[in-house]
């Protein structure tokens, strides 16, 4: 996850079925997992988790990580993170609920100091900055599961976008791609 360019870059870091789902049908993460096979190992995420200081997320995705993963923490409290919402929800110390659109809110973000943003989900804040060109990497932990039907990470989108692999990691079954936008 190396930053070689200047300023903060906006990277999408994901995991998602071999059929291109973030969630099964009815929006449930329990599939997220390795095979078995080196259950010990995790993979990117920890050195990715230390290349971001920002974590965006959409309030369906916020939560399930407070409410279902992580109900006793916000596992992500050393980190600022910032909820769209339009829910009215008192901040705290490390969280920001905000009604402002993705794309502005990430602009003002770029300008500022700091490591990495992190797009952590959902579908919907992902294709909102995929389509305004926002998103600098792409993070793909793809999982050995095919779920057949659930909540798709892309919709379909007018304009075709080229990447580049930069990198390729295998753990426990799970296959990590890493793309950089082809400018």
């Amino acid at each position: 996850m190396e930053n070689k360019h200047d300023g903060r870059q906006v990277i999408l870091y994901i995991a998602m079925s071999l059929d291109g789902y973030i969630a099964d049908k009815n929006g449930g993460v329990h599939w997220l997992m390795g095979d078995g096979s080196d259950p010990e190992n995790k993979g990117s995420y920890p050195e990715f988790y230390e290349t971001i200081d920002t974590v965006i997320l959409g309030y369906k995705t916020y939560d399930q990580v407070a409410n279902e993963l992580f109900p006793n923490h916000w596992i992500y409290d050393d980190r600022k993170s910032y909820v769209f919402t339009h829910h009215q929800l008192p901040n705290t110390k490390s969280i920001t609920f905000t009604h402002e659109e993705p794309v502005g809110l990430i602009e003002k973000l770029k300008k500022e100091e700091g490591k990495d943003i992190w797009i952590c989900g959902g579908s919907s804040i992902v294709n909102q900055l995929l389509k305004s060109d926002m998103i600098d990497t792409f993070c793909f932990s793809i999982i050995p599961t095919i779920l057949g039907e659930g909540i798709s990470l892309f919709h379909h989108h007018e304009m075709e976008k080229k990447l580049k692999l930069v990198s390729t990691r295998t753990y426990d079954g799970i296959v990590d791609l890493v793309y950089k936008r082809r400018l």
